[in-house]
């Protein structure tokens, strides 16, 4: 008797509970943007740009990105990616494995982590995936991927295994924002492609223990995704006071490596220097923790409670694992000197 892959009954598991998400918006306002975003338009040429008639449905509204999800909880709490959800105004419609739909409200979006939250509505409970533990994971584990690939393929799944665990890449979480530092991603070669982000990656227990969030063009079997302990985080939030809080200190930073140290000629060989990325963003918040602690622009955070910020444990690390009003004590260095301050960490609005 031909025994059967052990991966089958995981993926009877996750796919009821892995969604497709379908972002629509009004096709005048979408329009406009197009037009907005390419100023080689002559006055001519932009009243000829139209959405063809066949992409807008009846109620004006023409399909603008898709992406995945997964139920996290039997009410029809649903966890994606932010980038995938947008900031704009939209609908937003969610189909299950089986081809049900339905209308989606957006409850929350991480203002640090790619991570948006979304609530489905019906009479009966919805099938979910158990939230595993991402602060164990191993090189080598077996994961499943499931989502929407290419946002056409529903129900895909791929299999790999953990290939690297703390990676830091920079990217675009939302169209139009500045790139960011995402740390702290679980690495799989696993495939992830276009469509599948927001949707999870799991264990051999069916656990989810990642988002899919992000691949690199040009390379092959290189995919990133946020742990799942980060999600636990916000879900508790939003349990508790309604919306996700974020703890913030209220600085823009840079992290120190040897090519940062000869650059700006440091005097320390890591840390995070006190600087801004944008001309339009200052280093220092006003009235922010960081600022009322007197934090100047180029001091140098050296350590975060007795611990040493380097370049593969960030500032932006040590806060991830911190909570509002938590206190925290730093040490400074300022033009040769060191010295140490405590900072009361605020909720990000």
């Amino acid at each position: 008797m031909t025994q059967k892959n052990p991966l089958i009954s995981v993926i009877k598991k996750v796919l009821p509970a892995t969604v497709t998400i379908v972002i629509s918006r009004d096709y005048r306002a979408v329009q406009k943007e197009a037009i907005k975003q390419i100023p080689l338009f002559s006055k001519g040429s932009m009243k000829k740009f139209k959405i063809p008639e066949d992409e807008i449905d009846e109620n004006g509204m023409v399909k603008t990105g898709s992406g995945s999800g997964f139920i996290a909880d039997p009410s029809g709490i649903i966890v994606s990616n932010r980038h995938v959800i947008g900031s704009y105004p939209a609908k937003y419609t969610v189909i299950l494995s089986n081809g049900k739909k339905y209308d989606a409200k957006v409850i929350a979006r991480d203002p640090i982590s790619d991570v948006s939250i979304l609530k489905i509505e019906d009479s009966n409970k919805f099938p979910t995936l158990k939230l595993g533990n991402s602060s164990n994971l191993e090189l080598g584990e077996t994961v499943l991927a499931a989502g929407n690939a290419l946002g056409i393929f529903q129900n895909t799944v791929s299999s790999g295994i953990i290939s690297g665990l703390a990676r830091s890449i920079s990217a675009q979480v939302e169209s139009g924002s500045p790139m960011q530092e995402i740390h702290g991603l679980i690495q799989t070669d696993a495939a992830i492609n276009p469509g599948n982000s927001g949707g999870p990656l799991v264990n051999l227990k069916g656990e989810v223990i990642g988002i899919n969030v992000a691949i690199i063009f040009g390379a092959q079997n290189i995919g990133f995704t946020l742990p799942i302990n980060t999600v636990k985080k916000d879900l508790e939030d939003i349990k508790k006071y309604g919306h996700i809080r974020r703890p913030f200190l209220g600085v823009q930073y840079i992290n120190i490596t040897p090519e940062i140290k000869k650059h700006f000629k440091l005097d320390v060989e890591q840390g995070a220097v006190i600087m801004s990325g944008s001309p339009y963003t200052p280093a220092i918040i006003p009235n922010s923790p960081a600022h009322r602690a007197g934090i100047k622009e180029k001091d140098i955070i050296l350590e975060c409670n007795n611990q040493k910020i380097t370049d593969s444990k960030t500032l932006g690390d040590f806060l991830e694992n911190l909570s509002v009003n938590d206190i925290v004590k730093l040490k400074v260095f300022r033009k040769g000197k060191e010295f140490e301050t405590q900072v009361v960490l605020q909720e990000r609005k």
